[in-house]
């Protein structure tokens, strides 16, 4: 994957993709794949807004059943089912923990009903896809960190779980491959019209000033929270904040879905990289679309939660991490003050105007691919182009094709072999997939390329250099926080990252200026107080 600006200047795109979040990508793919001649452009990195601060879960979405949605948790599960068979090294099964205490707002028998009614719409016959139940001794064996007191039992049930950010990356790599011109950091200025139709975009390099007029048929806006720029993206969306803490690992395989005792809301405790996900608040937003920032009130809303269920409580002193994104509801008939943002259906709808512009409103990460297809259909339709959704069981790009179990033993084997730990080989197989044989030929040239980057998190050098490399990242916090995600993982101390850049800097062709001030707004932007 490499940036290549030059490959917009003065070409005729069938379709112009705009946003380079999880909308966007599958987009771009989708489109690719049927043949269409496709541009994405983000004005900023891939992912680099919402789409790398989700929850990091492919899921049905269980607490949709409260609100009888039940159409969108089947349309949910069904992507749960089929990304788990596609990429395997990109979504994993994820067994979520739901204790019932005496003061529960749901008791075990709805609970019981509710899980049922979720496998029920998951579809699968296979028994290790179900929910179980548990009683009091059973369940606090397997969830030895929470409270005991006033436990009564619980269940467990299944979902999964991703990397958001390597997610949308493979999506945009898929593009790549089949055919699409992918650059970040580059913005659409202008749609030119002809006859009332588009037919053309002006697009601005961010990183060089360049300028690019490129002939297109048809644009998709996939611009999440920046629709609410225009008047009338506003009538359109609502947007509802969402902040995750990163907390000390206390989960190995399985995680937690608990009900905060403030305000009823579910939140979610989940094994990630060895550490914690505390997550998420669901406030409604109405400030800058810029510069989201968690807030004193969202880790104490956080902590609160945790700690009414942990046997020992969590203080600020132990948040490694936070990040905060802006989830894209839409607009409720209703007044957003009678409706809290977590009443707020997740689904998704397009809105098309007459000119061959088209706009993806709201969504989810989970159900984002078959909401594409739709996007794809409309701008076939539009330009009388006759081809199917290409996406739907197709293998991801990274995906091995043989068996991957077997395929994962035997990665796992050659990477003992080249002195990576287990840990940091189950992420790196999960990371890159097939690509990772490339990790492995570099390791056997330079062994010390095997040693994790910080001792305390399961990424090593070999993968930092790789990424960097291969993956069009433009700035350190792009290779930090998207292409891995150290920045949420650890605290970085300005000489950390002095020192991570240094060693980058000759791929990434920086001089001692550019790796300064790489530095600098890295720093600041991330652990500055």
């Amino acid at each position: 994957m490499k940036r290549n600006f030059s490959l917009l200047q003065n070409r005729k795109f069938d379709l112009l993709v705009c946003g380079g979040g999880i909308y966007g990508a599958w987009v771009a793919y989708d489109a690719a794949l049927r043949g269409l001649k496709v541009a994405i452009v983000d004005q900023g990195d891939w992912a680099g807004a919402t789409s790398s601060a989700s929850t990091k879960l492919v899921h049905g979405g269980l607490r949709y059943l409260e609100s009888y949605d039940f159409k969108l948790v089947k349309k949910a599960l069904s992507e749960r089912s089929m990304l788990l068979q596609v990429a395997p090294h990109r979504v994993w099964p994820l067994r979520f923990g739901v204790p019932v205490y005496t003061d529960s707002r749901i008791g075990s028998l709805q609970l019981k009903l509710g899980l049922a009614l979720y496998d029920f719409l998951a579809g699968r016959a296979n028994p290790v896809m179900h929910h179980r139940h548990f009683n009091r001794k059973r369940f606090a064996e397997r969830f030895p960190m929470i409270n005991p007191a006033a436990l009564k039992g619980g269940f467990t049930y299944p979902d999964a779980q991703t990397d958001d950010a390597r997610l949308v990356l493979e999506l945009i790599a898929g593009a790549m491959a089949a055919g699409a011109v992918c650059v970040n950091y580059c913005k659409v200025t202008n749609v030119c019209e002809t006859n009332g139709q588009v037919c053309g975009a002006s697009i601005e390099d961010m990183q060089h000033g360049d300028m690019s007029e490129i002939h297109v048929r048809q644009v998709v806006y996939a611009t999440g929270q920046w629709t609410t720029a225009s008047a009338q993206g506003r009538e359109w969306c609502r947007l509802a904040k969402g902040v995750h803490l990163v907390m000390p690992g206390i989960l190995h395989d399985e995680a937690l879905l608990l009900t905060a005792k403030s305000d009823g809301r579910v939140f979610f405790i989940i094994p990630w990289y060895g550490v914690t996900l505390l997550g998420t608040t669901d406030t409604d937003y109405h400030g800058n679309i810029e510069q989201v920032a968690v807030e004193e009130s969202d880790i104490c809303y956080l902590l609160a939660a945790a700690n009414d269920y942990l046997g020992t409580a969590w203080t600020k002193v132990d948040i490694i991490g936070k990040y905060a994104g802006v989830r894209v509801l839409k607009q409720s008939t209703q007044s957003a003050a009678s409706v809290s943002p977590s009443a707020v259906s997740r689904d998704w709808e397009l809105k098309t105007t007459e000119k061959g512009v088209h706009y993806s409103i709201g969504g989810k990460l989970t159900s984002a691919r078959q909401d594409a297809a739709c996007i794809v259909d409309t701008v076939c339709a539009w330009l009388r182009h006759n081809a199917a959704c290409a996406t739907n069981d197709k293998a991801f790009p990274w995906a091995p094709q043989e068996n991957f179990t077997e395929w994962a033993a035997t990665m796992n084997a050659r990477a003992t072999e080249l002195g990576i730990d287990a840990e940091s080989a189950k992420w790196l197989i999960r990371r890159h997939g097939t690509r990772v044989t490339e990790i492995f030929r570099s390791i056997e040239n330079t062994p010390g390329l095997a040693d994790r980057i910080f001792s305390s998190i399961p990424l090593i050098v070999a993968d930092l250099l790789f990424c960097a490399r291969t993956e069009m990242a433009v700035h350190l916090a792009d290779l930090l926080r998207r292409r891995m995600p150290m920045l949420i993982l650890t605290q970085l101390t300005k000489s950390d990252l002095q020192q991570l850049a240094t060693k980058v800097s000759s791929i990434m062709g920086w001089d001692d200026g550019a790796v300064n001030r790489e530095v600098e707004h890295c720093h600041k932007q991330w652990f500055a107080e």
